[in-house]
């Protein structure tokens, strides 16, 4: 009866385990195919999840195994993303240190000649040496006797499409510098399954990684944390800049008020660029282990790109608002009221231009992913929508509000020429008044005009160096120049500096006064006593009955006695 048990449990165990995804799995990736074993499993050692992952990520190196820099190459890169599955062995059974040192040798110079290094978790130093007992490896025999190949075997010449690409800023009909061969190398991704019409650097079926293609691991850690603390102190300053004008909305009146809805747009702007530390940068800015190129459809690349680029340009709006205003009471000698009868104009341009190109950009499909600040934008992608749909507008918007500054402080200094001149009573006071106006509208103008010019410089320089930085990473290092990573890094600083300095405008005692009624509201006033008079109850004793609702209690009113002869005694009673 008990072995009779034991074989209904086994039967049972076994056919419960058969029910369940067997471990090994068919080689799909091609490039993997007929290398001597056709079953892998997965997750494999670069914790990949699934074949997709893996043959996306192992086709960046086909143009190495093409032009067979190294005749081990290919067989070393598919037992590192598609290892070999036995089903009676269970441990990892990786290639061998030989494999690999081979693949080196004949690859690493040629991807080091182009700008590239071997890559550092393929450390031929991690595997296993051959023979050894601890841990078993795979070897392709006919492969150890053979000599390495030549260590620096070039590709065949060109490979370019066009050789302009390649040509690095050379003139017409001039070589391209050097051996030139533009591919789809890593860390460009090779999207052929996928989206054949995609082309970049004049390669087709190419593809930007999702993380970016230009800089180093590190200098991407930084721009993360640096985005992320001017996004927190630009929320943090416009948010105190918004309290502030709710708490005491009567001091922000025209030509002012305009400081607030362009600290309120900046404050939705760093929302935008702290959502990536919400959402993630993959979520956000990536389709898979690509760089998003559209959005389609509400998401949160769409959210995030409406937060940055509708309110950002609205920014720029009010800016040109803030000073048509100043313009309007310097210049033209309009008052408070006057200026503030025109407001529903200023909100009909500051809203209606920036949906209407927001609304164009989504249906251009321009939008695409920002690989460094892990947002979603336009032009990161493409130099012509950047230039289209940011740099010229924000260049009209800002030669608009220079224009209506610099004529509003001619007439400023006018005023204040004409008010010493005439002299009298007071002068000196309107003069000092005057001076501490001008004062304060030009340092909040430097603030904001040397960040959005510095920002409009910056934008130049992307657009104008995009190809070429391109160029240098599918053709090789001598086709292009490196994007200067402090230039990008002071457009993120720039683009949020201004929310940063927007408090300048209410840095003064009356704000601290308003916030010290909010936290200690004073206690209501006293009702002043009566001087010369007394007020008493009259009644037959001191506890008197208890009245009716509503009754009003008899009082008598007793003046104060006056000294007067012996003779006149006088009171009077009045009830």
């Amino acid at each position: 009866m008990t072995m009779w048990l034991w074989w209904v449990v086994a039967g049972a165990l076994a056919a419960g385990g058969g029910a369940l995804q067997p471990r090994c799995q068919e080689i799909t990736i091609p490039m993997c195919r007929g290398i001597g074993y056709n079953l892998t499993s997965f997750p494999n050692a670069l914790d990949h999840d699934t074949q997709e992952e893996a043959g996306l990520e192992v086709h960046q190196y086909w143009p190495l195994v093409e032009i067979k820099c190294s005749a081990d190459l290919k067989f070393f890169l598919c037992s590192v993303y598609t290892p070999i599955c036995i089903e009676d062995y269970a441990k990892p059974l990786p290639a061998c240190r030989s494999v690999c040192e081979r693949a080196r040798a004949g690859c690493a110079p040629l991807m080091q000649k182009y700008g590239f290094q071997w890559p550092e978790r393929m450390a031929c130093e991690r595997l296993p040496r051959a023979g050894d007992p601890d841990q078993l490896c795979m070897e392709e025999t006919e492969r150890a006797r053979e000599p390495p190949p030549p260590p620096a075997r070039r590709p065949p010449r060109p490979a370019c499409s066009d050789p302009k690409n390649c040509a690095g800023g050379a003139a017409a009909g001039e070589p391209p510098p050097g051996d030139c061969a533009c591919a789809c190398r890593p860390p460009l991704v090779s999207v052929r399954a996928l989206h054949n019409a995609s082309t970049l650097a004049g390669v087709p079926a190419c593809a930007l990684p999702c993380r970016g293609a230009f800089f180093t691991r590190e200098e991407k850690e930084f721009a993360a944390v640096w985005v992320a603390l001017w996004g927190g102190l630009c929320a943090a300053s416009t948010l105190m800049t918004l309290t502030t004008f709710l708490i005491d909305s009567q001091r922000f009146k025209y030509p002012e008020r305009p400081i607030v809805y362009l600290s309120a747009c900046y404050f939705m702007v760093a929302l935008g660029y702290l959502a990536r530390l919400a959402l993630g940068h993959d979520e956000v800015a990536c389709e898979g282990a690509l760089l998003r190129t559209s959005a389609n459809g509400p998401g949160a690349c769409t959210l995030v790109f409406v937060l940055v680029y509708f309110f950002g340009m609205a920014s720029s709006i009010w800016w040109v608002v803030l000073s048509f205003a100043w313009f309007l009471a310097a210049g033209l000698k309009w008052g408070n009221e006057a200026i503030a009868g025109y407001a529903q104009y200023y909100h009909l341009a500051a809203w209606l231009i920036p949906a209407a190109k927001t609304v164009a950009v989504l249906l251009a499909g321009a939008v695409d992913g920002d690989p460094v600040a892990g947002i979603c934008y336009v032009g990161n992608s493409s130099p012509e929508n950047l230039k289209r749909y940011v740099l010229a507008p924000l260049i009209v918007y800002f030669a608009l509000g220079a224009t209506f500054l610099l004529a509003g402080f001619v007439s400023l200094f006018r005023i204040r020429s004409v008010i010493k001149r005439q002299g009298g009573v007071g002068a000196g006071s309107k003069a000092d008044k005057l001076e501490k106006l001008m004062i304060r509208i030009g340092v909040f103008s430097v603030l904001y005009a040397v960040p959005a010019g510095v920002e409009i410089g910056c934008l130049a320089y992307e657009a104008g160096g995009h190809a070429a930085w391109l160029r240098r990473t599918a053709c090789g290092a001598a086709c292009g120049p490196r994007p200067l990573y402090s230039a990008l890094m002071l457009k993120y600083f720039m683009a949020l500096a201004v929310g940063i300095t927007s408090g300048v405008w209410i840095w003064s005692g009356k704000t601290l006064e308003s916030w010290r009624r909010v936290w200690r509201p004073r206690p209501p006033p006293r009702p002043p006593r009566a001087r010369g008079s007394r007020c008493r109850t009259t009644g037959p004793s001191s506890q008197a009955a208890p009245q009716r609702p509503g009754a009003v209690p008899r009082v008598t009113l007793s003046p104060p006695r006056v000294a007067s002869s012996p003779s006149v005694s006088r009171r009077t009673t009045y009830t």
